[in-house]
């Protein structure tokens, strides 16, 4: 079977756009569509898909609380559109706390200004976050339009989801990996930790950052793939719900114990010393064929020249294997490196392409509380 989708948006113009872009490729097809979240909780129930796209501002239930709903009582995972404004930053954070697993641009020229690679896109993030099991199936030739998709409303049959679907998350084929290491987190021994994250990474972030007590006595730095505007309403979220004080990283900014400073999104943020001070320099991304702006592997890069063996490199859940490449040279140079496992990732990506060299593989919720450990 071919990836199933419930298409959740008030618009009729964007539910038959996406409707087209998504059946155009044959490893996905639409199944249904709803116009508000109401109608979306029970949709889920009914049509049992593998992926929901949802819309935020909808008429009698918001895509919000939809989320919330849907992740408690018909767990899926869930990809937001939302608009790149401050606005729509702060409603696609409370959506990924609710339960969603990624988000999009609801334009598509924001997505990419090329229709065709934004069609890529688009599918591959779709595919992404289910289960690889579901994408090793034969496809099914695709149905076209959303008139079709309507008048399979409410024939599907219930099935068990898989149970990587229940819990939201990627599964691997790979054996578990256990913690190496049972070393407890000497702040003496590090200048600072550095932190790269992507999808599932606001929520993560939160876990861990906000069991970090005020005096917390190294500086941070994190990259978390978000678009511009995005980072900044992060920024400020985290700094109210945590003891540490957290920023969105501007250039020239000197690091400080219990600071933790945020890579803008669209921006590079890397790491020099001057005058005896480590500060960052953040700048815009000039390589076109740089697809992470902020990049994971440019700020830890950086933080490796400056701080050698004593950063503490943290990977948390991502897709994709951004950060593994400067992983592994700061682990030679004698760096620590924590990944998260597999069983807290939302996407077992990022923490899975440096699992081999990191000294610890930690739950979620266990790296926060290890990192607070003697300060």
């Amino acid at each position: 079977m071919a990836i199933r989708v419930l298409i959740v948006d008030d618009s009729g113009f964007f539910r038959r756009r996406l409707t087209e872009i998504l059946n155009s490729d044959p490893q996905i097809e639409v199944v249904d569509v709803a116009v508000n979240g109401k109608e979306a909780v029970e949709k889920a129930k009914t049509c049992r898909p593998d992926v929901i796209t949802m819309d935020i501002e909808m008429p009698v239930m918001n895509g919000i609380e939809a989320t919330r709903l849907i992740s408690k009582q018909t767990p899926v995972p869930i990809l937001m559109f939302s608009s790149l404004t401050y606005d729509g930053a702060k409603a696609t954070l409370d959506a990924l706390e609710a339960g969603a697993t990624d988000f999009l641009p609801k334009r598509f020229d924001e997505i990419s200004s090329d229709k065709a690679e934004a069609r890529t896109i688009l599918c591959s993030r779709v595919k992404a976050v289910v289960s690889p099991l579901k994408l090793n199936k034969a496809p099914v030739r695709p149905q076209t339009g959303e008139a079709k998709s309507e008048t399979r409303r409410q024939t599907f049959a219930p099935r068990e989801p898989l149970k990587s679907e229940q819990s939201n998350k990627l599964a691997t084929t790979s054996a578990p990996v256990r913690s190496k290491s049972k070393k407890a987190f000497n702040p003496a021994d590090y200048d600072l930790v550095a932190i790269g994250t992507s999808t599932g990474g606001p929520v993560a972030l939160q876990e861990v950052l906000i069991q970090l007590p005020a005096n917390f006595p190294l500086p941070i730095l994190i990259v978390q793939h978000m678009p511009a505007k995005f980072t900044e309403a992060f920024a400020s979220r985290l700094n109210q719900q945590c003891s540490i004080q957290i920023f969105e990283a501007k250039n020239g900014d000197i690091l400080k114990p219990g600071v933790a400073l945020l890579a803008p999104g669209g921006m590079q943020m890397q790491l020099e010393k001057r005058a005896g001070q480590m500060q960052v320099k953040v700048e815009p991304e000039t390589n076109p064929a740089q697809n992470y702006k902020p990049c994971v592997d440019i700020t830890f890069d950086s933080v490796n020249k400056v701080a050698g063996r004593r950063v503490l490199g943290i990977i948390l859940t991502g897709m994709g294997a951004d950060g593994s490449v400067a992983c592994k040279s700061m682990q030679q140079q004698g760096a620590t490196i924590w990944a998260q496992d597999e069983a807290s990732s939302v996407i077992y990506g990022m923490p899975a392409a440096v699992a081999s060299i990191a000294e610890q593989i930690l739950p979620m919720k266990e790296i926060g509380k290890k990192l607070a450990t003697n300060t």
